[in-house]
Order: structure tokens, then C-alpha cells, then sequence
């Protein structure tokens, strides 16, 4: 019953902001409610005092110690390191440098190219450097090349429909960036070779395809980059260092003590060297890990429903039923909630 109400607050947050909005008095706690984000962890949380006040303390401590929050806080963990600036910098300056390098030998106009790469490689770094940090990125290289001019209608809706299909897909070369695979991975024994070799080919084809058509369709309408706006270097000690930090978290991704630790060490290093960085993304990343806590939390309870409902439905019918849902609820949700379910990998 509290995870259906959970799933019924998602489609309800609009409501929430809109009180948030009207009332003065509670208007912190309606735009609380109102976070998506927020929505599983408050309802676990709802679910936890239940069991401790129907069955005892102890039971709810018992059920709680027993969850595994391993993948929601590496998910934490991974954001704030990736979202940071010389990481975003650093990929940032390879795009241009390949674009730059591709231009002179392919002997193409600058801007169609990097608009390209941008639609192509972003999405696929997000296999590296998570998808927030991938879509970060991006909105930030498509802002000067696409949004700040006047373009086309269908250029600016074709542009942005073309980053979420490539972003949502191109996390699926490794095994820890994207959420959805990462809830499921360590369940179904989904390596990164596993996901490239079954997957990660080719989501890479695919977004390439949609990266070349619309370069193609909207290449005319496409303004030269200016120089000025290429980001500033910096040191490569700084970025050396970041990149330490990140290869050290995805390598103890099943070990949250440690991972834990090098992240504690690395907000600590940006702090006591706070020159090229900029604010972490703590709250962003919190939130996603947060949801992704209560997603464990409620979905641990759903089997009972859920396992005599899929072994009901014929593969076919769980495919196409999956990819209808993808359209209004989290992709991470569903791939957990199958996890659940014996026989499904």
C-alpha cells in the first residue's frame, strides 16, 4: 500500500510545488514533498516507522540493517566526483580538441562537427563520468552552439530530443555510471565487458545514427564556435589528481567503506585547494542517491505482486511493457523492481 501511494506521489508532485507556491506557513514542507527525488525516501521512511511502531524497534532497525545500500551511495559518491569541474573540463577540452583535429583533416566547417561529437561522444562519456555529469556537460557545449543563437524550431526541439535518447542510452558500455544498470549489475552479474558486448555496441551505434541525422538536417544553421568561449585550462596536476579520485571510486564500487572514504578525502582535497574548482554537486547527487535509498527500502516488500505478474506475461509483452513505462517513471525503478523477480536477467 505505501509503495503504490509512493508511486501515486511521483505523478503528484506538481501539486505539492503549486502549494508550496500558495501557502507561506508549510511552503518548505509542500516544495519538500514536491521533489521527486524526495518522494521514495519520505515514504520509506513512512514505511520504517510503520514496522517499528506495529512490530517493534527492532524489527524496523533488523529490516533496515539488511538492505543494501551499496549502489546508492557509490551512485552519491560518483556524481559529486564526476560533476566536478576539471573533470567536466577536461572532457570538455577533448571534444574540442578531436573536433578541432577532425575539422582540418576531414576538412569540414568546425561547428557541425562539434556539434556532432557533442551529440555523440557526451552521451557516451556518460559511461565514464555518469549521465547527470554527460548531460551537464552537454547543455553547456549546446548552449553556445545551438541555444544562444537563433535557430530553427525544429532544430531546438530536434537538438534536445536527440541528447535524452542518446544520453539515456549511453550509459550502457560500463556497468557502475548509469543507475538503471548499476541497480542490477552485482543481482544479474552484469560486468562492463557483459554491457558492451551486449549492449554497449550498440547503444554506440544508434547514437551515432541519430547524431549524424540531425547534424546533417540542421548543419546549415549551425554559427563557428568562438574561441573565447573554450574553457580555461588547468593544471594538469589538479585534473591528474581528480581523475586519481574517480578511478579510485568506480575501482572499490562494492566497497561503500572505502569509496566513502575517498570521496570524504576527495571533498576535502577541493576544499583545501578550492582555486580551479567549483561548488561540488552535493545536493543533486544527495537527492539521486536519496531516491535511489527509498527505491531499495519499498522495493524490497514488492515480490510477492510482481513475481506471479511477470511469469504471466510472455517476454515479449515485459519488453514492450517496460518500454512503455520508461515514458513516466524512473528507469532505475524498474530495472530494480525486476531484479526482484527470480528468473529475470
Amino acid at each position: 500500500m505505501i509503495f503504490a501511494i509512493a508511486v501515486l506521489h511521483t505523478f503528484s508532485t506538481s501539486y505539492f510545488e503549486t502549494l508550496a507556491k500558495k501557502s507561506r506557513l508549510h511552503s518548505g514542507l509542500w516544495h519538500l514533498l514536491g521533489e521527486v527525488e524526495i518522494v521514495f525516501g519520505f515514504w520509506a521512511a513512512v514505511l520504517l516507522i510503520y514496522i517499528g511502531l506495529t512490530t517493534g524497534l527492532d524489527s524496523a532497525r533488523e529490516y533496515a540493517s539488511k538492505r543494501n545500500f551499496t549502489e546508492p551511495l557509490f551512485v552519491f559518491a560518483i556524481m559529486v566526483a564526476a560533476g566536478s569541474k576539471p573533470i567536466l573540463t577536461f572532457a570538455t577540452h577533448l571534444l574540442y580538441s578531436l573536433g578541432k583535429f577532425l575539422h582540418v583533416a576531414l576538412r569540414t566547417r568546425e561547428a557541425p562537427m562539434l556539434y556532432f561529437l557533442t551529440l555523440s561522444l557526451t552521451p557516451l562519456l556518460g559511461s565514464f563520468i555518469t549521465e547527470p555529469a554527460a548531460m551537464t556537460l552537454a547543455a553547456f557545449l549546446l548552449r553556445d552552439l545551438v541555444y544562444k543563437h537563433k535557430c530553427s524550431t525544429p532544430m531546438l526541439f530536434g537538438t534536445l530530443g536527440a541528447l535524452f535518447v542518446n544520453i539515456s542510452i549511453g550509459g550502457t558500455l560500463t556497468n557502475f555510471a548509469a543507475p538503471p544498470v548499476l541497480m542490477v549489475a552485482s543481482t544479474w552479474g552484469w560486468s562492463t565487458a557483459f554491457m558492451f558486448t551486449h549492449f554497449g555496441y550498440e547503444a554506440a551505434i544508434a547514437i551515432f545514427v541519430n547524431s549524424l541525422t540531425v547534424t546533417l538536417l540542421f548543419r546549415n544553421q549551425l554559427v563557428e564556435p568562438e574561441e573565447k568561449k573554450i574553457p580555461e585550462k588547468i593544471p594538469f596536476t589538479v585534473t591528474s589528481v581528480h581523475l586519481l579520485f574517480l578511478a579510485g571510486i568506480v575501482y572499490f564500487a562494492h566497497d561503500p567503506v572505502i569509496f566513502m572514504w575517498l570521496l570524504l578525502f576527495f571533498i576535502g582535497y577541493t576544499t583545501a585547494y578550492p582555486k580551479h574548482q567549483s561548488p561540488l554537486i552535493l545536493r543533486e547527487a544527495l537527492l539521486v542517491g536519496f531516491f535511489l535509498a527509498g527505491l531499495v527500502v519499498l522495493g524490497a516488500l514488492q515480490g510477492w505482486w510482481l513475481q506471479p505478474l511477470l511469469e504471466q506475461m510472455s517476454p515479449t509483452a515485459v519488453f514492450y511493457g517496460a518500454t512503455a513505462l520508461t515514458a513516466i517513471t524512473d528507469n532505475a525503478a524498474l530495472t530494480y523492481l525486476g531484479s526482484l523477480v527470480t528468473g529475470t536477467s
